[in-house]
């Protein structure tokens, strides 16, 4: 008899059904499961439901009664029923299961002998093609390089999770890490501290921040390894919200932006003429400002011991 409804369910996740599969497997009708979809046969037949392998859908249809067949792939059948609606985010089930095949035993060799070291440079290769896309506007580009973004991550966490004691972690930890502060920063939205606008938003997520890290100094926790630009205004930012001093600003007799950029430019055509490179003078300033943030904060830190100490 032909196959009278097909049941479609989760090639990643066995286990889940819904509850339109459930009211389909408790019909009483005879189960029959395709190739692709033996993980969920398997976690039924524990369960104590009865379901016949078959090779494919014209095997199905010898089956006697009005037969529902499990499938991961949609199959020709009177009624088709979305079994286990997947959610976001299912693929990176794949992801992982893709970075551990070409880790494991028989897989790549280059991928097998990577380390976090090895790794590095690309993390920031891909960060920096995917800024471009976004400034690009590029949306394939975009999400290509994201993908390679999310690449490095998982790679990462793969080689960590075969690192020593003091060293080791996965990806659900990684995840798992990741869940725990965003809900923990936001407790306008996860918890009862009530509406905010964007500019509380941001305050209490400082706050916060700052009471989990307990950070003396404005510097810790900022990357020295982005631009000298990028890492002299992060200090900047976080120098005047902790009521440290910030460098005294140049006058700027500017239109906006796009000339600012054009005098910056000029002051590199400059530079270069000389043989100085902007990017190392840059650096060097930031550094001696990051130098002059840790020890005026290691002052108020002083300071602020000796009070509690004061009698």
């Amino acid at each position: 008899m032909p196959v009278a409804l097909a049941l479609t369910v989760s090639a990643h996740l066995p286990g889940l059904l819904g509850p339109a599969a459930w009211r389909v497997i408790a019909s009483g009708r005879p189960l029959v499961a395709l190739p692709g979809a033996a993980a969920t046969a398997d976690a039924l037949r524990a369960e104590g439901w009865t379901v016949t392998d078959v090779a494919d859908v014209l095997a199905a249809d010898e089956v006697p009664g009005d037969v529902v067949v499990l499938t991961v792939a949609p199959v020709e059948a009177p009624e088709t029923v979305d079994g286990a609606p997947e959610p976001a985010g299912i693929r990176l089930l794949d992801v992982v299961a893709v970075m551990d095949r070409l880790r494991a035993p028989g897989g790549c060799p280059w991928d097998a002998e990577q380390t976090h070291t090895s790794l590095r440079g690309y993390l920031l290769e891909e960060a920096h093609e995917a800024y471009d896309a976004i400034v690009d506007d590029d949306p394939v580009a975009m999400r290509e390089e994201l993908g390679d973004v999310l690449l490095q991550v998982i790679f990462h966490a793969r080689v960590a999770a075969e690192a020593g004691a003091g060293h080791r972690f996965d990806i659900d930890e990684v995840a798992g890490d990741l869940v725990d502060k965003l809900v923990r920063r936001h407790p306008h939205v996860f918890g009862d501290a009530g509406p905010r606008d964007v500019a509380a938003v941001e305050a209490g997520w400082e706050e916060i921040k700052q009471a989990e890290k307990q950070r003396r100094s404005p510097t810790e926790g900022v990357s020295r390894s982005q631009p000298a630009a990028a890492w002299g205004a992060a200090l900047v930012r976080r120098a005047g919200r902790a009521g440290l001093f910030t460098p005294e600003p140049a006058e700027l007799t500017l239109a906006g932006p796009e000339e600012l950029g054009e005098r910056l430019l000029a002051v590199v055509t400059a530079a270069a003429h000389r043989g100085w490179d902007v990017e190392d003078a840059l650096r060097a300033a930031v550094r001696r400002y990051a130098d002059a943030l840790d020890a005026q904060a290691d002052e108020r830190a002083d300071e602020r011991a000796d009070e509690r100490a004061t009698p």
